[in-house]
């Protein structure tokens, strides 16, 4: 099971750090991902980390903008985001696949969290 939380309002130029807590047996075997959704849009592949936090690979859009990183020992996986553009307004979702497995498509991943969501104002 996985719970997003950190969104809310910023304006341009500013930053969020959003969480996702792991809880029950899949955490300790699978990698995590963040993906985000505007209204009317796909949903878009933004950041994912393996397991041990070593591997991370970001959406083109992210220019180096973007972090993520992981805590083991609290279970949690954040996404660090600066320099936020009224673009990156979206319900961000964190989801779980298996360690090793393809990551750039929502059909890689097993379980999903509930999306928390980021408001850029311009």
């Amino acid at each position: 099971q996985l719970q997003a939380s950190g969104g809310g309002l910023v304006q341009a130029g500013g930053s969020l750090r959003l969480s996702c807590a792991a809880s029950g047996s899949t955490s300790s075997s699978y990698a995590t991902g963040w993906f985000r959704q505007a209204p009317g849009k796909e949903r878009e592949f933004v950041a994912t980390i393996n397991r041990s936090g070593v591997g991370t690979y970001y959406g083109d859009f992210v220019d180096g903008r973007f972090t993520i990183f992981r805590d083991n020992a609290k279970n949690t996986v954040y996404l660090q985001m600066r320099s936020l553009k009224p673009e990156d307004t979206a319900v961000y979702y964190c989801a779980g696949r298996p360690s090793g497995s393809r990551w750039k498509d929502p059909a890689d991943y097993d379980y999903w969290g509930q999306g928390t969501q980021v408001t850029v104002s311009s």
